[in-house]
C-alpha cells in the first residue's frame, strides 16, 4: 500500500507522494483549515484591525447566516461583539505593559513554585499524614492551572477529597 500522509489541517490521509502531497498542500480546502488554525493564536488587536476595516455582511445580518462562512470578506460581528473585542484587547495590552489591577494580581508560577518548595521544606518535621493532608488541599494548586482548557490527563490536578481507590486494584 505504501507511506500514508496525515495532514494535521485538515485530518485526513492519502497516499503519499509528491504530486499527491502538492495537490492537497496548494489545495482550497488545505489552505482554509491551515488559515483557521493559525487565526486561533492572533491577538485581539489584529482581530478588532481586521474587522474594523471591513464593512458589515448583508446577507449575514439579513438572515443570520452566511454562505462563505468565515471566508467572508464582510464582517459577521455586531457591535455588541466588536465593543468585547476592543474590551479584551485593552486588558490584553494592559497585561503585555505589566500593568494589572492590583484586585486580580496572581502569583506567577515561578512565585508559587518557591513557596511550595519553602512548604514541603518545613514540613520535614511533620507526620506524614498531616503532610498527605496538605498536600491534598486545593489551595496549593495555582489558579492558572484551571483556566486551560483541554489539559491531558496527566496534568489535570485531583479533586479535592483526592483520587478514590479501589481496595481490589492490583498493579503490575
Amino acid at each position: 500500500m505504501g507511506k500514508r500522509y496525515f495532514c494535521d489541517y485538515c485530518e485526513r490521509s492519502f497516499q503519499d507522494n509528491m504530486h499527491n502531497r502538492k495537490k492537497h498542500l496548494f489545495g482550497v480546502q488545505h489552505q482554509r483549515a491551515k488559515k483557521a488554525w493559525f487565526d486561533h493564536f492572533r491577538s485581539y488587536a489584529d482581530i478588532w484591525k481586521d474587522e474594523q476595516a471591513k464593512k458589515p455582511c448583508r446577507k449575514f445580518l439579513q438572515r443570520g447566516i452566511c454562505d462563505f462562512g468565515p471566508s467572508c470578506r464582510f464582517s459577521h460581528m455586531s457591535e455588541a461583539e466588536m465593543y468585547g473585542l476592543q474590551r479584551k484587547m485593552q486588558d490584553e495590552r494592559r497585561r503585555s505593559e505589566g500593568w494589572e489591577d492590583p484586585s486580580e494580581a496572581r502569583p506567577s508560577v515561578a512565585a508559587w513554585l518557591t513557596t511550595r518548595e519553602k512548604r514541603r521544606s518545613g514540613q520535614a518535621s511533620k507526620g506524614v499524614q498531616d503532610q498527605q493532608e496538605e498536600e491534598r488541599t486545593q489551595g496549593d494548586i495555582p489558579p492558572q492551572i484551571f483556566s486551560i482548557p483541554d489539559l491531558p490527563p496527566s496534568l489535570v490536578p485531583p479533586p479535592p477529597g483526592g483520587w478514590k481507590a479501589e481496595g481490589s486494584a492490583q498493579w503490575g
